[in-house]
C-alpha cells in the first residue's frame, strides 16, 4: 500500500512540474498573441466590432492563409474592452476605432501603449441639404444643424472649416464647439440636436451635419447625396491598431498589405456604396 501512495505522489509532482514547464513556455513567449498550430500556420488574433470591421476581415482571411496566417476574429460589442485586451496581449491587433478616440482612450487609461498601424477606411461625415445644390448657394444667416456632443459637435465644425463655411480658433482641434469658431464671415447659425436627430432636422434647415450610420437611415448616401463630406485625410479613418514596437512584426504587415489590397477596396465598394469609403 505505501508502494502504490509513493508512486501515487511521484506521479503528482511529476504532473505538476510539466504543469509548471508549460505555463513558463506560454508567458516566456507572451510577447504577442500568436501561436502556431501542427500544420506550421500561425494564427493571428484580431479584435473587431461586428460592422464593417469583422466583415472586412473576413476579407482578408483567404489572403492571409497563403502567407501561412490564420486570422482568428474576435468579436466585440464596445469600444473599451478591445483596447484594453490589445494591450495585454490577448489579440496582435484591433480594428474598431478611429486615432482621435485612441489617443483620448490613453489619456484616461494611461498604462494603454498602442500605436495606429495603417489607416484602412472612413465611414464619412457628409453635410447634406434640401434648400440647395451647392454649399456656395447658403444665404447669410442660414442655419445649419450639428450634433451636440463633443466627439460629434467637433468633428462637424471640422468638416464646415474644411468645407470654407468657418474658421476655428487655433488649436481647437478635434474637441472644438461652436465658442471656438473665430470667423463666420456669413453669420451662420449653428442649431445644435442629439446626433440621431440631426436628419429630422433638414427640413427646417438649410443644412446639417450627419454621421454616415444616421444619413444611412434616411436613405442618403454620402458619396452621392453629400454637398461636402470627409475624404482619406480626415483624422477620423479607422485605423489598425497594435502594440508599441508590434508594427513591423512580419504578421502584421502581412496583415496591412491585405487590408490595403485592391480586393478590399473592390468589397468596400461594392459592399457598402458609398457608406464606408477606402482610405488607401
Amino acid at each position: 500500500m505505501k508502494k502504490i501512495l509513493a508512486l501515487i505522489a511521484a506521479l503528482a509532482v511529476a504532473t505538476l512540474a510539466l504543469a509548471g514547464c508549460g505555463g513558463s513556455d506560454s508567458s516566456s513567449s507572451g510577447t504577442s498573441a500568436v501561436a502556431q498550430n501542427s500544420s506550421g500556420m500561425k494564427t493571428l488574433k484580431v479584435g473587431a466590432t461586428a460592422v464593417p470591421h469583422a466583415e472586412i476581415l473576413e476579407v482578408v482571411k483567404p489572403m492571409l492563409e497563403k502567407d501561412g496566417i490564420k486570422l482568428d476574429i474576435v468579436e466585440f460589442t464596445d469600444y473599451v474592452q478591445p483596447n484594453l485586451a490589445l494591450n495585454d496581449k490577448e489579440l496582435d491587433a484591433n480594428f474598431f476605432q478611429h486615432e482621435p478616440y485612441l489617443t483620448n482612450f490613453m489619456e484616461e487609461h494611461k498604462e494603454v501603449k498602442l500605436v495606429n498601424a495603417a489607416g484602412i477606411h472612413i465611414e464619412p461625415m457628409g453635410v447634406y441639404s434640401k434648400k440647395v445644390k451647392d454649399l456656395k448657394d447658403l444665404k447669410d444667416g442660414a442655419t445649419i444643424s450639428i450634433p451636440n456632443d463633443p466627439t460629434n459637435g467637433g468633428r462637424a465644425l471640422l468638416l464646415l472649416e474644411k468645407a470654407g463655411l468657418l474658421k476655428l480658433k487655433d488649436g481647437a482641434g478635434e474637441k472644438a464647439t461652436v465658442q471656438d469658431i473665430a470667423e463666420n464671415p456669413h453669420n451662420f447659425k449653428f442649431q445644435e440636436v442629439e446626433a440621431a436627430q440631426v436628419p429630422r432636422t433638414l427640413e427646417d434647415v438649410d443644412a446639417a451635419v450627419i454621421n454616415t450610420n444616421y444619413a444611412m437611415q434616411i436613405n442618403l448616401v454620402p458619396t452621392k447625396d453629400a454637398l461636402f463630406m470627409e475624404d482619406s485625410t480626415s483624422p477620423y479613418v479607422n485605423i489598425l491598431a497594435v502594440r508599441e514596437g508590434d508594427k513591423d512584426r512580419p504578421e502584421i504587415q502581412a496583415l496591412i498589405k491585405a487590408l490595403q489590397s485592391p480586393e478590399v477596396k473592390a468589397f468596400i465598394n461594392d459592399k457598402y456604396k458609398g457608406a464606408v469609403v477606402a482610405a488607401f
